[in-house]
């Protein structure tokens, strides 16, 4: 097996790098008051226990702060991004493109060899 010339899973925050958490950090990018637990929950197709489990890492990394209140004497938890944990996964989306861009480029040489016409034997 050839050896790579950097370690591309180095470049990547493992915080970040799991299917679950890039889609809760992908939602709560898109809302800048935050989001229900409920609708946040619902929109990553997640669990309570299972959304409880990642917001928990990601709120003890500083990521996402978990506001809790009362609406119309109801409780309310709100998820939000923070600004730290904005920059840090912007950063995380930079390095995910740079990894995505070497591996297209190599399926892509690969792509090419694989393909290339075989050349007929010289006849002298």
């Amino acid at each position: 097996m050839a050896k790579l010339a950097h370690d591309p899973a180095g470049t990547l925050e493992r915080l970040f790098h799991e299917p679950n958490r890039l889609a809760i950090l992908s939602a709560l990018c898109t809302a800048r008051d935050g989001l229900p637990f409920t609708d946040l929950r619902d929109a990553c197709r997640l669990t309570d226990g299972n959304l409880n489990r990642h917001l928990k890492a990601l709120e003890e990394e500083g990521i996402v702060r978990v506001q809790k209140a009362f609406v119309d004497d109801k409780p309310r938890t709100t998820i939000l991004l923070t600004r730290g944990g904005l920059t840090r996964f912007n950063q995380y989306l930079e390095n995910l493109a740079v990894v995505l861009q070497d591996a297209r480029r190599a399926a892509r040489r690969e792509d090419a060899v694989l393909h290339a016409p075989l050349r007929s034997p010289v006849r002298a």
